[in-house]
């Protein structure tokens, strides 16, 4: 039996009775052994239609680098784009998908240091989806170039040929941010796994399953040196991870802020684009969340009270973004610039993306207002369709901001329609597919709710519990309340 190996522990009372503060953020009678093999039971069990899952978003995949290759060989001619619409789907998908991987970290690291508890079931789903949503995000800028083959002079490194990245340009500045924000996020997410992976090794029903478990636990054995140097590696990480959700997002805001044109040339970028960002991200959280939690029948380790305060912070993100909303076309009225105001006023709102400008306002603004009823919050099915009509808001808001100042120019015989091509929609597809492929496989493979991390709250909200019980039995004058005949 190894160090790490788990004795069997007597059951704890459920955690339902005398919730803290009224709350409930586990509900389990199981002892320490059988909640280990109930969460690392979807990784040993056949699922029939992982099967199929897999094979359709793995279909999907294929054809997006198909596409991928279709436009290298022929051209970013094959995309919809023109002059003056010479930024599209490209940049559009980039900032969504980037935005996504926001509220991983956000969940993750920031509540980590603030120990908030409800945290500890969906911290891992959001991890995984982070590192996910980056890679999507990394596709764009390389083929947005043109020529992709050339994407490592990007890369600030000692050349013969002084050929050295143009650092006033914000493309550059997107490849720092991406591969800085991926870095960090994959170490925390993975030194986060170690304990997980150490349990897997050791619960493996095959001889190949465990040495392959047991290389990516990296000979973590439970020690107490290995459980304070992991407290100290994870604890940093999330202090180094905690201001990339504020930086990296400022960074691609600022792709759009440093230009001219109006609709872009903007201070309230940087908050406004951290506010949307964090706000599809909790969006997509709940959108991968609440499929698994009934799939895997994890209900009584992802509680309704998880739930509702996903819901709640769904709404307050959506509360921040709808003043943004307020507040951009105010700034354009008060600033008095003609071009401005035409763009802010009278083009969105009214001009030919009009219906695109509504249904933004609709699925970010009116549609998240259901969340005032805890009714709402707390039922599955109707959080899911909320956080859907997020997501389509929030990609429709990218297509807005950059279309809609770009395709009417200052001189009106500049002006042109953009209408996405047949590869625009192809590649947009495909990347879902794979985030999806990608998603699925995390589910397989890894320990997707944090057993070591559950357990350790388990256990201390019953020492807290039984230290309450302790203090109601005993008086105020410090000695124990008995009954006298």
């Amino acid at each position: 039996m190894t160090a790490h190996a788990e004795m069997p522990a007597p059951a704890l009372p459920l955690l339902r009775e005398e919730p803290t503060g009224g709350e409930e953020v586990l509900l389990t009678d199981e002892s320490d052994l059988a909640l280990t093999d109930r969460l690392l039971g979807p990784l040993w069990r056949k699922w029939p239609w992982f099967r199929y899952a897999l094979g359709f978003t793995a279909l999907g995949t294929l054809v997006l680098f198909l596409a991928l290759t279709y436009t290298v060989l022929t051209g970013i001619g094959l995309w919809g784009n023109n002059i003056p619409v010479a930024w599209a789907f490209g940049i559009i998908n980039f900032v969504w998908w980037i935005g996504i991987g926001h509220a991983g970290t956000f969940i993750s690291a920031i509540l980590y240091l603030f120990e908030v508890e409800w945290r500890t079931s969906i911290n891992r789903f959001a991890e995984a989806m982070t590192l996910f949503a980056v890679i999507q995000a990394g596709l764009f800028p390389v083929f947005h170039m043109g020529r992709p083959w050339f994407a490592y002079w990007l890369i600030p490194y000692p050349s013969e040929m002084n050929v050295w990245p143009q650092f006033r340009s914000a493309l550059p500045w997107d490849v720092v941010a991406v591969t800085t924000y991926f870095t960090v996020s994959l170490l925390f997410w993975y030194s986060g796994l170690l304990p997980d992976l150490a349990t897997a090794r050791d619960r493996a029903p095959t001889l190949w399953r465990r040495r392959i478990y047991g290389i990516c636990a990296l000979g973590w054995r439970g020690e107490s040196w290995h459980w304070k140097h992991y407290r100290i590696t994870y604890l940093v990480l999330a202090g180094i991870a905690t201001p990339l959700v504020l930086s990296v997002h400022t960074n691609v805001s600022f792709d759009f802020a440093i230009s001219q044109l109006p609709g872009w040339h903007s201070s309230i970028f940087p908050p406004y684009f951290v506010a949307g960002a964090i706000y599809s991200g909790f969006a997509m959280v709940l959108q991968l969340m609440i499929p698994a939690r009934a799939i895997f029948g994890l209900e009584k380790v992802i509680t309704r009270n998880h739930l509702d305060n996903m819901g709640k912070m769904l709404l307050v993100t959506g509360w921040v973004v709808t003043y943004t909303y307020l507040v951009e076309p105010f700034i354009a009225w008060w600033s008095g610039d003609t071009f401005e105001m035409y763009d802010q006023l009278v083009d969105r709102p009214f001009g030919p993306y009009a219906f695109v400008y509504w249904g933004v306002i609709f699925c970010n603004c009116i549609a998240v207002q259901a969340l005032w009823m805890k009714s709402w919050r707390t039922s599955p099915v109707r959080l899911w369709v909320v956080a859907c009509f997020v997501q389509l808001g929030m990609w429709s808001e990218r297509f807005l901001l950059i279309i809609t100042s770009l395709h009417r120019e200052f001189l009106p015989s500049s002006w042109r329609m953009y209408v996405p091509s047949w590869v625009d929609w192809t590649i947009l597809g495909g990347t879902c597919c794979f985030f999806l492929f990608l998603f699925l496989l995390f589910l397989r493979f890894v320990p997707f709710i944090p057993i070591s991390e559950l357990k350790e709250m388990r256990h201390a909200m019953a020492a807290e519990r039984a230290r309450a019980r302790l203090a109601a039995m005993v008086g105020s004058d410090g000695q124990p309340e008995v009954e006298h005949a």
